[in-house]
């Protein structure tokens, strides 16, 4: 695509910001538009596994990152019942020898004021907050976008348009795609806990998943070991508006009773009085994600559940593709066409095994009981190899 013409991109998240940084790297102007009006520190961890680091690593941004993130040493899973540890998947220098590039957990927040600085420093990218995209057009010299501002609808004309514009995608529809994102019949209660709050060997650089009846935890240090991000995930019935609310660490409690969630685990839950509830929301792959010099990137175009933690992961593996597909095709609509080919099967196939997990996850009764010995029987070593197919993926 001819270089003075500008590729836009609607959202300024994870993906949209990577995006950003990946075809700006390519000597191509961008320019970023983003409903908020700033953007602030929101959200709690991430794990961002080898596939997705190796991505940052390339774009310069590891050593900004190093002060913030910490390397996991391993994955442990623990039955919460007895908190016996059923397997220990080795992470640290195993999961960097084997593919390639470390496996991080970091605050959201870190990592998108990461993304913001090295997005703002760059020369080639404009970043234009209380903008929301909402239509295109496309003609024959490029296409225009339509966004709305406190001053009213503004327009951007450009080459091609990147719609990294999350879950609730306004520009999917717009697309062809009518189908809404689905509850998946789970919520996610999510917390942060002061590091010195908890047992000493719960603060180490590990990503602990605790297994007990009708729902799974997953808690690991953020905040360069200064806090503990927590996750609780049970089946639920979502009846609130919108799609996340704030609870009483009653509500959690409750959920998760003392019956089955003892010792740890209990102490971890008791610690925060309030939580944020989040529904949990995926779609079914689609068949295709844009047409002519218009696509979707990230959530906007999988909605992937968090089971695997590559939701993150996912939208970064995109803006890396894409601005490979940039940087080989000089016509915008083949570039991102040759994108979407690259990424329909990887991305669904992700989507699939995250729901697989959460089914193996969330196994009830004798199920359950096969599950936790299946685990124990099994070595962290040949599960850690399990994971090749998504861990060592190369955009090349």
């Amino acid at each position: 695509m001819d270089s003075s013409r500008a590729v836009i991109v609607a959202g300024a998240g994870i993906g949209g910001l990577t995006a950003a940084l990946a075809l700006a790297r390519q000597g191509l102007r961008v320019v970023v538009l983003e409903q908020a009006e700033q953007l602030e520190e929101t959200g709690a961890g991430i794990q961002l596994s080898p596939n997705a680091s190796r991505i940052l690593l390339q774009l310069g941004l590891g050593e900004r990152l190093a002060r913030d993130l910490a390397v996991a040493q391993e994955v442990t899973v623990t039955n919460a019942r007895s908190s016996r540890v059923l397997v220990r998947i080795p992470l640290g220098a195993a999961a960097e020898q084997r593919h390639g590039a470390p496996y991080w957990i970091i605050h959201r927040g870190d990592l998108q004021a990461a993304l913001r600085e090295a997005v703002e420093a760059h020369p080639a990218v404009t970043l234009r907050l209380g903008a929301r995209v909402d239509d295109f057009a496309i003609h024959g010299s490029g296409m225009t976008v339509a966004a709305h501002s406190r001053a009213g609808t503004v327009e951007e004309d450009g080459g091609a348009l990147i719609a990294a514009d999350g879950l609730w995608s306004r520009l999917r529809g717009r697309l062809g795609h009518r189908e809404p994102p689905r509850f998946a019949g789970r919520s996610a209660w999510r917390a942060l806990v002061p590091a010195d709050a908890v047992a000493l060997e719960l603060r180490a650089p590990a990503v602990r998943l605790w297994l007990g009846r009708g729902g799974h935890v997953v808690h690991y240090p953020v905040k360069a070991g200064r806090l503990i991000n927590v996750v609780a995930i049970m089946g639920d019935d979502w009846r609130e508006s919108g799609w996340s609310t704030p609870v009483h660490r009653s509500e959690v409690l409750s959920r998760f009773d003392a019956r089955s969630w003892r010792g740890p685990i209990r102490e971890i839950l008791s610690i925060p009085e309030r939580w944020l509830k989040w529904a949990l929301y995926d779609s079914a792959p689609l068949p295709y994600w844009g047409r002519g010099p218009v696509t979707l990137l990230g959530d906007a175009a999988h909605p992937t559940l968090p089971y695997l933690a590559q939701g993150a992961a996912m939208a970064i593996e995109d803006a890396a593709v894409l601005g490979q597909c940039f940087e080989t095709e000089q016509d915008a609509a083949a570039a991102t066409r040759r994108y979407e080919r690259a990424r329909l099967a990887r991305t669904a196939r992700t989507q699939r095994a995250a729901h697989r997990t959460g089914a193996l996850y969330h196994m009830p009764g004798a199920a359950g009981l096969l599950r936790t010995i299946t685990f124990a029987a099994v070595s962290g070593e040949r599960l850690l190899a399990h994971y090749d197919w998504l861990y060592g993926w190369k955009e090349t």
